[in-house]
């Protein structure tokens, strides 16, 4: 009986230690990218290069590396696999900035590290810089912005600081500033300029506003009806004629 119980208890001692050792294989490695060894931020700037290397420390054994950016999934050449890889981004753009680049183990992708890009870059304007519309009708002016800091924004009407009227409202959000005017009057016709001023620098984007005279409305219904009634009146007088027109 005790010899039972003796192998019972080393075979539980085994089974514990196969047990502790299998989690302690898995979770010994860890990875770097450029030597760190958790999340980081890399600060860049628009137009430069970046090299992000991962390593794996403390392996065991040879470990294959994958790489992702955002939710997709990095091609690698087959010697840029296996303990350390390499992925460059070049050329980097204002695309980038926010951008997640993952490096993960293969063989236990819960062991991963992850950069973030954050890209520098002065502001960027868009939009739709010519709007012809009649007085009386509404229009909005809209300003795309995309900058990395973030610029301060306003609107200058012919290189003056716009004087915001009754019929001007300003909207503002961090991709884009707004300028609507409801029933448009000559006053309103000019150059609109859209100002974003960073850290980095300052961009100035024109929008021109013309204000056309409003259309003289055609009455239809009137005319329409005035139509019928020559119409009509032409029918009846054949029809009444139609004796002496037909001896003619």
């Amino acid at each position: 009986m005790a010899w039972k119980i003796s192998c019972l208890m080393r075979t539980c001692r085994f089974l514990l230690l196969v047990i502790l050792c299998l989690p302690c294989e898995v979770t010994s490695s860890v990875l770097t990218v450029n030597d760190k060894t958790e999340n980081y931020i890399l600060d860049t700037w628009l137009g430069s290069q970046e090299s992000l290397k991962c390593a794996v420390k403390n392996h065991t054994r040879e470990e294959e590396l994958l790489w992702y950016r955002g939710q997709g999934t990095v091609d690698l050449k087959s010697g840029n696999k296996i303990n350390s890889s390499s992925v460059c981004v070049s050329s980097i753009s204002e695309n980038d900035h926010g951008t997640t680049f993952t490096c993960k183990l293969q063989r236990d992708q819960s062991v991963s590290i992850s950069v973030l890009l954050n890209v520098f870059f002065p502001p960027l304007l868009s939009g739709d810089d010519l709007k012809t519309v009649e007085e009386g009708s509404d229009v909005k002016l809209v300003c795309n912005v995309k900058s990395n800091p973030q610029a301060q924004m306003m609107w200058y009407k012919n290189s003056t600081i716009l004087n915001l009227e009754q019929n001007h409202r300003v909207e503002q959000t961090s991709e884009s500033l707004q300028l609507s005017i409801t029933k448009v009057k000559k006053s309103d016709n000019g150059t609109y300029s859209c100002i974003a001023n960073s850290s980095l620098q300052m961009e100035t984007k024109d929008f021109h506003l013309i204000v056309k005279d409003k259309a003289v409305a055609i009455p239809i219904e009137p005319i329409i009806a005035a139509c019928v009634v020559v119409f009509l009146t032409l029918c009846f007088g054949l029809i009444a004629r139609r004796k002496s027109i037909m001896q003619v």
